[in-house]
């Protein structure tokens, strides 16, 4: 901002002399030009320029550095808000099931009925699961824990307490325990449960409101920044170009400059495919030095690591070849924008048969019962064609694993004269449909990396494609009961 102040002081002496040649300008002339003035008269009109684009880019650097900081906060706070939301769930459930658990037990008291054991029965089987997958939730927490703790304690009290009026109901009947059973075995430790649930569910809820708080401030700082950001870029450029527009005798270099800058803009285009791959190159040197050095380490002292260490190394070289695919899937998904295509007569079917053909290792073990319908012709790339059914098959594929006998159905409708609707249905594990708008979204996922493997990219791909091709994706789905993705593309006959 302040050397937009200085571009803008600097205009009244245009004004007021005309433009002068540099070398109309005594080197003794101080008093009548100020020195800044009269040394930046001494720059060429490329070396204004270059000033100018330069106080663009620090400004441009300054409000990325800031933005990308802001961002992994928002980030950061995103995966911590999905950790309380699902700490607040557990919580809840444990409560309902101890609830449950105490209730039933009461009745069995009064009745002897062995089913209403079943409720305590199921608990104290997943007490153990419910209170690791707790602590590992609340794990960036000490306090928390400090309650997990003993939230623990009190719940082997309370299954203990109702474990011990089982056997004297069992030994003593009705009469041993009647007092027990109007007023409940572990009646006092429930009590205390609840209220250390509610504790952790405010702490919980407490933390998501101030960090929906700092997400909001850290927005409304970046979009201020950005448009901060903007306006000194659009005065500095604004500023440039006044100068450049008054200094008459530059006009030829001018000219040379924009002409030369056009040069180099196209230049850098037709260099920007060069750019990813060496990007690439770059990126993936250090991670496969990683997954190596990882490896090496796990050999070299493989009888002295504990299962924890041997994990933790695992964990690593699995991350490093994560970042690996992801890059790979990066540079797909840019080329995609910016790959020229082709229009040509596309056969579905033998498309279909060269996929699952070079799919037979994946289906290898695998018991699969396909449907596939007569495909039509369709106008397009053939290259690009095969990456959206390579991705919906595989898709289907990989979300059918965990079924005995998988079901993959590969069709097509005709909704109107000018359109063709194909589609690809599997009874996988499907989805909810309220975060089907999701789903074509880069690094969008809807299950957890350790239930299927993918890095978020593929169906963003499919999108891509398609919107170039003049049609359009969608999606639905039903959790456990499978999914159907959608591919609306025109007909030869529109295209004519």
């Amino acid at each position: 901002m302040d050397a937009a102040s200085n571009h803008q002081s600097q205009t009244p002496f245009l004004g007021a002399e005309g433009p002068q040649p540099s070398s109309s300008v005594p080197a003794g002339s101080s008093g009548f030009y100020p020195v800044s003035v009269g040394w930046f008269h001494g720059l060429t009109i490329e070396q204004r320029v270059l000033a100018g684009f330069s106080l663009v880019f620090v400004g441009i650097l300054i409000v990325s550095g800031i933005s990308y900081h802001n961002m992994n906060i928002l980030l950061t706070n995103r995966g911590l808000d999905g950790r309380s939301h699902d700490t607040i769930q557990l919580l809840n459930n444990i409560d309902v099931a101890m609830s449950e658990a105490e209730d039933t037990h009461r009745r069995y008291l009064v009745t002897g009925e062995a089913s209403y054991l079943e409720a305590y029965q199921k608990f104290a089987k997943q007490k153990l699961t419910f209170t690791a997958y707790l602590n590992d939730l609340i794990r960036e927490s000490p306090e928390q824990q400090q309650r997990a703790g003993l939230l623990d304690r009190m719940m082997d009290r309370q299954l203990n307490a109702e474990s011990k009026a089982i056997a004297q109901f069992q030994e003593g009947g009705f009469r041993a325990v009647k007092k027990m059973a109007f007023e409940g075995a572990g009646k006092r430790e429930l009590g205390v449960i609840h209220q250390i649930i509610t504790e952790m569910d405010l702490y919980e809820r407490q933390a998501v409101g101030r960090r929906v708080v700092e997400s909001a401030a850290g927005t409304r700082n970046t979009i201020v920044l950005l448009g901060i950001g903007a306006l000194l870029q659009l005065v500095l450029l604004a500023g440039v170009y006044y100068l450049i527009r008054h200094d008459i005798t530059e006009r030829r270099r001018v000219a040379g400059e924009l002409q030369r800058r056009g040069e180099l803009l196209e230049a850098a285009n037709k260099e920007l495919e060069a750019f990813s791959y060496s990007v690439s190159h770059d990126l993936r040197a250090p991670l496969r030095h990683i997954d190596g050095y990882a490896a090496l380490l796990r050999r070299a002292v493989e009888h002295s690591l504990n299962d924890k260490a041997t994990r933790y190394l695992q964990t690593i070289s699995d991350s490093a070849k994560q970042m690996g695919q992801l890059i790979d899937d990066l540079l797909v998904f840019s080329r995609m924008g910016r790959q020229e295509m082709l229009h040509t007569a596309v056969n579905l079917d033998q498309v279909i048969k060269n996929i699952l053909s070079d799919l037979r290792l994946d289906l290898q073990g695998r018991e699969i019962s396909w449907t596939i319908a007569a495909l039509p012709e369709v106008q397009g790339d053939p290259a690009m064609l095969r990456q959206v059914f390579m991705n919906l098959i595989a898709n289907a594929v990989k979300f059918t694993s965990t079924r005995p006998i998988a079901t993959i159905e590969i069709g097509v409708e005709r909704p109107s004269s000018t359109e063709i609707v194909l589609f690809v249905r599997d009874n996988g594990v499907g989805f909810d449909m309220q975060y089907a708008p999701k789903l074509f979204g880069v690094f969008q996922r809807l299950h957890r990396a350790d239930e299927f493997e993918g890095t978020g990219i593929g169906l963003a791909n499919v999108r891509r494609i398609v919107h170039r091709h003049g049609g359009r994706t969608w999606a639905e789905g039903v959790p456990d009961k499978g999914a159907t993705f959608y591919v609306l593309l025109p007909s030869r006959r529109r295209d004519s």
